[in-house]
């Protein structure tokens, strides 16, 4: 008997519900978070994402730059003074135990492949200058903040999983991720765009600098 292959938007519906079923079990599992960045890739709201991250000239420049840095290297971000962006970045990293290469690497191919890839790249820059905490609450707000940027589905679909997990296993904590998560996404809307910006070139501008520069306040500690 002859086998029929699935259409493809099928099998990448099935590629995205394994990697949400898997985010709900284990919010840390990452290689879930890029299964459903790889199953929405071709979906018409990735596509309406990808017009409206590209209505800011300045990311649009560095998408047709196809701008990219290089690997970072921690000790070497180190040696720049206290209170620069190289240097929290590195300490926040090394303090949190994190591979800054831990991302699933993208061919760039289109626009929607180098837009995933410069993400990834920049994501933990990104817990740096919001000063959103890299735990699993923390990082729904950094979602939250990414949602207003970008219009992407996955912050979507990670809020959602984020939101039901607590509902089921951890119902105590959810007043702390509403907060986050509005005020992620309150910050992400008033924010220059991130996408636009070569923080690797600035590594010793100040981090204040640059919040300063992007219109960004650090969201105060979640007082019950």
């Amino acid at each position: 008997m002859l086998s029929i292959p699935m259409p493809r938007l099928n099998l990448e519906f099935l590629m995205t519900l394994k990697g949400f079923a898997s985010i709900i079990k284990d919010p840390n599992k990452t290689e879930s978070v890029f299964d459903i960045v790889d199953g929405m890739r071709n979906t018409e709201a990735t596509k309406q994402a990808v017009k409206f991250i590209k209505s800011k000239p300045e990311v649009e420049q560095l998408i047709q730059e196809r701008y990219l840095a290089p690997a970072l290297n921690l000790d070497e971000l180190l040696k720049y003074p206290q209170g620069s962006l190289g240097y929290e970045h590195a300490s926040a990293l090394k303090a949190a135990n994190l591979d800054p290469d831990f991302y699933r690497k993208v061919k760039v191919e289109d626009d929607i492949s180098y837009i995933i890839l410069r993400m990834r790249q920049s994501h933990d820059i990104w817990h740096t200058i919001t000063g959103f905490d890299v735990d699993s609450i923390g990082e729904l707000g950094l979602q939250a903040f990414s949602l207003a940027q970008t219009h992407l589905p996955l912050p979507i679909i990670l809020i959602a999983g984020g939101l039901l997990k607590t509902l089921l296993k951890s119902p105590e904590d959810l007043d702390r991720l509403l907060d986050r998560i509005a005020a992620g996404y309150r910050m992400g809307a008033k924010a220059k765009p991130f996408l636009g910006q070569k923080w690797e070139e600035n590594w010793e501008k100040p981090l204040s600098e640059w919040r300063a520069e992007l219109g960004v306040e650090p969201t105060p500690v979640y007082i019950p």
